[in-house]
């Protein structure tokens, strides 16, 4: 069998962590995935899917995302039955995210509405993450010095990438 669901969007809602009686990190959210086709004459359609983070990953979403913010996410789809207060049942089909990524997507300074990023946009959207120093040919290796230990640093503890149109790729 496979169940695989692979989607990028705009997060709909703020972001709430919420914890279990059993002290498990948990957060949902829907996210607006506009359709690939527009019929013509008529405007592009977008589905709203909703979207279950557990643990570290709820974690994750919450500190780095907010409403707006543009997310990849990898995940299997599930459905379920619950009874609401008022006694109706109700059916509900989510992705359970498996993987949670940044879309790439710069940001502005002034965060124009994109959520709490914490620091996030102070790299526009870039880190320069353990990336081995250039060197040509006729130098001698460069020894890269590791950290003593890792931390949750600061967007100021990276290097701001390039733009791109100075990336040679």
């Amino acid at each position: 069998m496979l169940n695989r669901v692979i989607l990028m969007g705009r997060i709909t809602q703020e972001l709430e962590l919420k914890t279990t009686a059993s002290g498990i990190s948990v957060t949902s959210f829907s996210i607006a995935v506009d359709r690939n086709y527009v019929k013509q004459g008529e405007q592009r359609q977008t589905d709203f899917i909703n979207i279950v983070c557990w643990r570290q990953q709820a974690e994750f979403v919450c500190r780095y995302f907010g409403k707006g913010s543009m997310i990849a996410i990898e995940g299997q789809l599930q459905s379920r039955t619950y009874q609401a207060k008022d006694g109706t049942n109700r059916y509900v089909t989510e992705v359970v995210a498996d993987n949670v990524s940044f879309t790439g997507e710069r940001r502005e300074q002034n965060n124009n509405g994109y959520g709490n990023n914490n620091g996030y946009n102070n790299n526009n959207g870039y880190g320069n993450y353990n990336q081995a120093p250039q060197q040509s040919y006729n130098q001698a290796p460069v020894q890269q010095q590791q950290p003593a230990s890792y931390s949750n640093g600061t967007s100021s503890d990276f290097e701001e990438m390039p733009l791109d149109d100075d990336l040679p790729f």
